[in-house]
């Protein structure tokens, strides 16, 4: 055991991280938790910017995903945190060499990497029904919601988790760290067909990493948030949010964050090939 956990088992000190889907929500918190924790942190995002009339997302939540990086950049240097920002389209197949090279330019090496970044668009549905439980517009199964989800949640991830594995070998490093975020994909999910089905993937690319890079000192977990408050939260939600928690509430972004974080530190160790249920 180093001196550093021994210290502190929490200490992220001299790590570099990086954070998909950062802009916004648990990415974004995720990103402050880790530089609190000391780590150099590079957040990578990719502003959405939707129709006006568009009633999938409630009008918070489209704000929110419109951002780029400059709120979480400029919380993180306030707190003293090293951190830098760069948007990437992680449908994109170079998306992830980009990010590395950048990473080790402005930052240092990646060790930490959370997958957070999605690539859902709407609802979509084999039934025809026209509005999910909550009020949401429904849509079928096309090539189009299929393929948008698998290029980042199944494809980027696995692309992600190469180009990790590729250069921490490469180097000879010792320790890493990857928490990928999922919800629901192994069960199936009914109204969100193509999004459960690219988590479920996300989850079996993850479990495949933790067993094949353990013995490179990486652990591969995995993390199903509760329902959390994102933009998300109209009333209708916050109902069904309340009714699915044994514990009565849903989570702010801050909550998911922390659980991330502890699986990102050295405290973490021996907690490899889990799948992190929240309520």
């Amino acid at each position: 055991m180093s001196a550093r956990a021994e210290s502190n088992p929490y200490d992220l000190s001299n790590r570099t991280a990086l954070v998909t889907g950062a802009n916004m929500g648990i990415g974004a918190a995720t990103a402050v938790s880790l530089a609190r924790r000391g780590a150099a942190v590079l957040i990578t995002y990719l502003s959405m910017r939707d129709p006006e009339d568009d009633t999938t997302f409630p009008a918070a939540y489209r704000e929110a995903r419109s951002r780029d990086g400059s709120r979480v950049v400029d919380a993180i240097r306030l707190e003293g945190g090293r951190t830098e920002a760069l948007e990437a389209d992680l449908v994109d197949q170079l998306a992830s060499t980009r990010l590395f090279d950048y990473a080790e330019q402005e930052l240092g090496p990646i060790e930490i990497m959370v997958l957070n970044a999605t690539g859902w668009q709407c609802p979509d549905t084999f039934s025809s029904g026209r509005e999910d439980k909550v009020g949401r517009p429904l849509h079928p199964v096309t090539a189009e919601t299929f393929t948008a989800q698998f290029g980042v949640d199944a494809r980027a991830t696995a692309l992600l988790i190469a180009e990790f594995a590729r250069r921490h070998k490469e180097r000879g490093a010792g320790w890493g760290r990857i928490v990928a975020l999922t919800s629901g994909g192994r069960d199936g999910f009914p109204g969100e067909v193509s999004y459960g089905a690219a988590k479920a993937a996300l989850e079996s690319i993850t479990l495949s990493a933790a067993w094949e890079l353990g013995e490179q000192g990486v652990t591969a977990n995995l993390v199903h948030p509760p329902h959390t408050d994102t933009g998300w939260m109209t009333p209708e939600v916050e109902r069904e949010a309340i009714a699915a928690s044994p514990l009565g509430h849903y989570a702010q972004p801050e909550d998911v964050a922390e659980v991330i974080a502890y699986l990102c530190s050295p405290a973490a160790g021996f907690i490899t090939g889990n799948r992190i249920q929240m309520r």
